[in-house]
């Protein structure tokens, strides 16, 4: 009898040992969900209807049309760590190719390109380096860095703004990184040559020039641009992410024009005459298409230009006078040729271009 209880007892354990191992089976054998296309954002949202959005709206159209798992990642802070743990998040949920907006990313991605050898990298708008003084651009076989040329996109916007009858111009740019610089240097170069071209005499364009030192919809931002449209100002070049939202704000209520950037942002607002865009769903499209097709430009700095398609103003869409699209194709058929040549950020401020017909006034 006491053998036969024994028996029971051992087969209950067993019983109970296999029943245990089945309720732990489900989450042990679960695949854990991965993304295989990475973005991480920069300082500003995801939806900022500028260079977050436009960036993620490229991946996610040749995701979805490839049926490829693609994920974004909002770093904690604007910092080197912060970026490198939104990386290394991106690199343990399953990242096999990791995408990032801004030229804050260039050491961070100088580093991650090392650490991470079996991922790629694409960063957008900078060239990885040491971010030593002088440090030369240093892309790994995994990594490439692809930037524009926002003065060739600035100056289209600001010709055709002058050429189109506005004299009394604004340039409100967010933080003062190299791409903002170059979007508001070309805007004033262009503005230049159209009053040049229409026979205006020195200083008859007014340009108030302003970097906001973010990327945020701010009340300052706001009244700035309101008391800027109070003052005379017909159209503000808005270059900044959410900045742009504060000056189309202060356009509705004061009935002034504004200028988009890095995509076309008419859909944002009536104000919006046009848009100084650069190619940035169709360049990290082109990019992902050559790394799935063992093509991928590793260790290369790419510029995208107007001779690459890179820039561009949405004529479709744009809200000019007499500003007309074969007017439009004349001049940028010259940046595709190379014979405008533009100062990009070789000088220290807007004031210091040399600019006659254009009177620049740097705000601080």
């Amino acid at each position: 009898m006491k053998k036969f209880l024994a028996m029971v007892l051992a087969l209950v354990l067993v019983l109970g040992l296999v029943a245990c191992g089945d309720k732990k089976a489900p989450a042990e054998d679960k695949a854990k969900e991965t993304y295989e296309i990475a973005m991480i954002t920069d300082v500003g949202e995801i939806d900022d209807k500028s260079f977050n959005q436009g960036t993620w709206e490229g991946i996610k159209a040749y995701a979805e049309k490839n049926k490829i798992t693609h994920k974004y990642y909002k770093p904690t802070e604007e910092s080197v760590d912060a970026y490198l743990a939104a990386i290394q998040l991106a690199v343990e949920g399953g990242a096999k190719i990791v995408v990032t907006p801004g030229y804050l990313f260039e050491v961070p991605i100088y580093q991650a390109q090392e650490m991470y050898p079996d991922v790629n990298f694409i960063l957008i708008d900078g060239y990885p380096n040491s971010g030593e003084e002088n440090a030369a651009a240093a892309p790994a076989k995994n990594a490439v860095g692809i930037k524009f040329a926002e003065e060739e996109s600035g100056y289209l916007a600001g010709y055709a703004a002058v050429m189109d009858g506005y004299t009394k111009l604004g340039f409100m740019g967010g933080m003062a990184v190299p791409a903002v610089v170059r979007y508001g240097y070309g805007f004033a170069q262009g503005a230049e040559a159209a009053a040049k071209e229409l026979g205006l005499g020195a200083g008859s364009v007014d340009l108030k020039y302003h970097y906001t030192g973010g990327f945020a919809a701010t009340p300052e931002a706001q009244t700035l641009a309101s008391s800027w449209y109070s003052d005379g100002t017909e159209v503000i070049f808005a270059c900044g992410g959410k900045v742009g939202n504060s000056v189309m704000a202060a356009a509705e209520s004061s009935k002034g024009k504004v200028i988009g950037v890095d995509v076309d942002q008419s859909s944002e607002s009536d104000t919006v005459i046009t848009s100084a865009m650069k190619g940035l769903a169709a360049s990290v499209q082109s990019a992902l298409t050559d790394y799935y097709a063992d093509k991928f430009p590793g260790g290369q700095c790419l510029t995208l230009g107007a001779a690459q398609k890179g820039v561009q103003l949405p004529m479709e869409t744009s809200k000019f006078n007499t500003f007309t699209k074969d007017d439009y194709d004349a001049v940028y058929d010259q940046l595709v040729k190379g014979t405008i040549v533009l100062q990009k950020d070789e000088v220290e401020s807007a004031d210091k271009l040399g600019l006659n017909s254009v009177k620049v006034q740097v705000i601080k």
